[in-house]
């Protein structure tokens, strides 16, 4: 998870993207230098505070694209272009078309899953699990998204529970990353939610469990905009198989996006929960005397 800081920056970028903010705004509403600032955002994201913006504005157009019928003149003056002309140019480098052609293809598309599948037909890689799935559903949203054009939203139904819990899932084998360390990580958005997070497990042959992460000790409540999450396992040799997702405990909504596996250092401290306090060289307090 992101620092304070960085949190706090997200915070201000989400609610002022129609905005025309400078970074000095940005480090004023924070209490830090932007120097400061600079720094620490690029060093937990990977992306300048101005790359972020822009990415998250673009991720914006492409909603209005699908979902309004405003004009592709008015969207990147709305989001703070200088031209359509640069506008266009950005659009295009991170989507690979122009917004126009992205407008109509887009739309093509979403009429047609909107004609041939289910709220309850799966999602390709995906499976719906849990102590219950029957009381959750799992499906993409086409209007909520960090990146790109989709994001999986895992939701409960009225009926469940207390102690129900649903998880949105894959898993796969884990020979490519035998005797390394993974860091997974993905962006959360949450509305209401009585608990969730994300989780991983990595299993040997036999199906015992040997690392193992659900942030049970760092959980998500409540709403929440989108936030950066990782997990830092280490997959021994032994390993077999590697299973991930998010886990929704009780009622909400929680949608992901963006989920990335990369080869952590062994600098970046593991959060295998599974992990045992190093036992004491002697044994203490053997005549009960020790307070």
């Amino acid at each position: 998870m992101y620092s304070e800081v960085t949190q706090d920056v997200i915070y201000f970028l989400e609610q002022s993207l129609l905005d025309d903010w400078h970074l000095d705004d940005y480090a004023s509403q924070i209490g830090y230098s932007k120097y400061h600032l600079s720094r620490i955002f690029k060093q937990e994201t990977g992306l300048t505070i101005s790359e972020y913006i822009r990415k998250r504005r673009l991720a914006t157009a492409a909603m209005y694209l699908l979902h309004s019928d405003e004009s592709i003149i008015h969207i990147a003056f709305k989001l703070h272009f200088q031209s359509q002309e640069a506008f266009t140019r950005s659009f295009k480098e991170l989507y690979n078309m122009p917004p126009g052609k992205y407008r109509k293809q887009m739309r093509t598309l979403q009429g047609m899953e909107e004609k041939n599948m289910s709220d309850f037909e799966a999602i390709k890689g995906w499976i719906l699990s849990g102590y219950h799935p029957a009381f959750y559903e799992m499906k993409t949203d086409g209007e909520v998204f960090h990146t790109g054009t989709k994001s999986g939203l895992l939701t409960s139904k009225t009926d469940a529970g207390e102690g129900q819990f649903g998880t949105m899932m894959q898993s796969f084998s884990a020979n490519n990353w035998k005797g390394k360390r993974i860091k997974v990580s993905c962006f959360l958005k949450t509305e209401e939610v009585v608990k969730c997070g994300v989780w991983c497990r990595v299993d040997n042959a036999s199906s015992d469990v040997i690392q193992f992460d659900n942030m049970d000790n760092r959980p998500i409540h409540g709403t929440t905009d989108w936030n950066y999450y990782s997990i830092v396992l280490d997959v021994p040799k032994e390993s077999a198989s590697i299973h991930f997702g998010i886990l929704l405990t009780g009622t909400g909504k929680v949608w992901v996006d963006g989920f990335k596996f990369e080869e952590a250092d062994l600098s970046v401290a593991s959060t295998n929960m599974l992990t045992q306090d190093k036992l004491p060289l002697e044994p203490i307090n053997l005549g009960f005397d020790e307070d």
